[in-house]
């Protein structure tokens, strides 16, 4: 079982769980803790993360900033990739296209998804799926991570 999936699985077994491995994870990518990320799932080729709507990641507007939302975007697909890559493989991002289609005025839910399928490929471009829905259900941005995943040496 990978770590992070093993870590996710272990935390869930105690008070406030979700709020521990969000925390450890921001601890093993300290960047991503300025969003104070709080995943919700973490299982193979889904993970879902959400952003509190606060004062300290918003934007001239008082929404939440759109390089906050990608840096959301960007952890769910770290914390996707750590618990669906084979063994045998690893990964490294090489690209993100994202469009902003919405005002993210409350809480956001960060979403990435794969399938078994993409990980089997031999192909070393792997697209992962990735949006951010605001509480009442519009996607306020959407999008592709793009992967660079190699055989392991």
């Amino acid at each position: 079982m990978p770590p992070v999936l093993r870590l996710w699985q272990r935390c869930g077994r105690v008070p406030r769980g979700a709020w521990l491995f969000s925390w450890l994870f921001g601890r093993k990518a300290p960047y991503f803790a300025s969003i104070r990320p709080r995943f919700t799932v973490v299982e193979p080729h889904h993970v879902e993360l959400v952003i509190p709507d606060r004062r300290r990641v918003h934007n001239h507007l008082g929404t939440i900033h759109a390089i906050a939302l990608c840096n959301g975007l960007e952890a769910a697909m770290g914390a996707l990739a750590e618990v669906s890559i084979p063994r045998d493989k690893r990964w490294i991002p090489k690209g993100m296209e994202v469009s902003y289609t919405a005002k993210a005025d409350s809480p956001v839910t960060c979403v990435a998804e794969t399938t078994p399928e993409q990980w089997a490929a031999d192909e070393p471009d792997l697209p992962v799926r990735v949006r951010g829905v605001r509480e009442d259900g519009t996607v306020v941005i959407e999008g592709v991570i793009h992967l660079w995943v190699t055989p392991r040496r």
